[in-house]
């Protein structure tokens, strides 16, 4: 399941939104190389990239043979906000992007621009800090920004669980759109990372499953003190109206 939009249109310009995009889209091109030379990515990673075992000065050993991925020394605790902006690829990035921009604008326009950016950083650390708890000997760096994406998935849980969100199913050749609410959409998603999380490494493929989430858990605690209650209930109060204008056959 990939969405698509949602029908939750804003009352605000989402400048952070882009911010954080156009600040993801320029870190990946001019300090990752645009993934276009496999060793200037790699000395990315590694250099700002949270290594857990670098952090926790508890690395777990390495199978006989089996190089150290980043002989390096890294950033140390400072790799917890560096690497919320590096990515391993553009599916990575593009990914990351897309679902940032479908929930994040939302989430922008209910708490205002400055609580907006300070939730994204706290659940991006919230995110970081989980990961290193359930992998505290991993020599393995994390980056990517779907720690507070998943925060920001978590806010949009609790504040607008019933907005539907218009949704890619592709099943073999079957290829559909389907409106689905908010809450069956990212209900179904943080399962699933909850079960390939209990199931890694074995299915892990390297990827921090309890980073997702860690930060999803942390939306929901902490959005609503970042809420702005009068702009959620500007929202509310206008899609309420336009439902009865649809229902009554007005326009939209």
């Amino acid at each position: 399941m990939f969405p698509l939009k949602d029908e939750n249109p804003t009352e605000t310009f989402p400048y952070f939104t882009l911010l954080l995009i156009a600040t993801n889209a320029a870190v990946w091109y001019w300090v990752q190389g645009a993934g276009m030379d496999f060793q200037v990515l790699m000395a990315s990673v590694c250099e700002l990239g949270a290594i857990p075992a670098e952090i926790t000065g508890e690395a777990t050993p390495l199978p006989p043979g089996v190089p150290d991925p980043c002989p390096g020394e890294g950033l140390g605790w400072l790799a917890l906000l560096t690497s919320m902006f590096l990515h391993g690829g553009w599916l990575h990035l593009i990914g990351n992007m897309w679902f940032l921009w479908i929930f994040g604008n939302n989430i922008e326009d209910s708490m205002g621009h400055l609580r907006f950016l300070v939730f994204y950083l706290l659940t991006g650390l919230a995110a970081a800090g989980v990961h290193i708890v359930s992998e505290p000997g991993s020599q393995l760096p994390m980056v990517g920004a779907s720690g507070a994406i998943s925060g920001i998935m978590g806010a949009y849980l609790v504040l607008y669980p019933r907005v539907r969100v218009h949704t890619l199913f592709i099943i073999i050749i079957l290829i559909r759109v389907i409106p689905l609410p908010a809450w069956l959409l990212l209900g179904y998603w943080l399962l699933i990372q909850v079960l390939l999380g209990t199931a890694a490494p074995a299915a892990g493929g390297g990827v921090a499953f309890w980073a997702h989430v860690g930060g999803f858990v942390a939306g929901v605690l902490l959005v609503k003190p970042f809420e702005n209650r009068q702009l959620v209930a500007a929202k509310r109060a206008k899609r309420k109206l336009e439902r009865r204008e649809i229902r009554g056959g007005g326009w939209l």
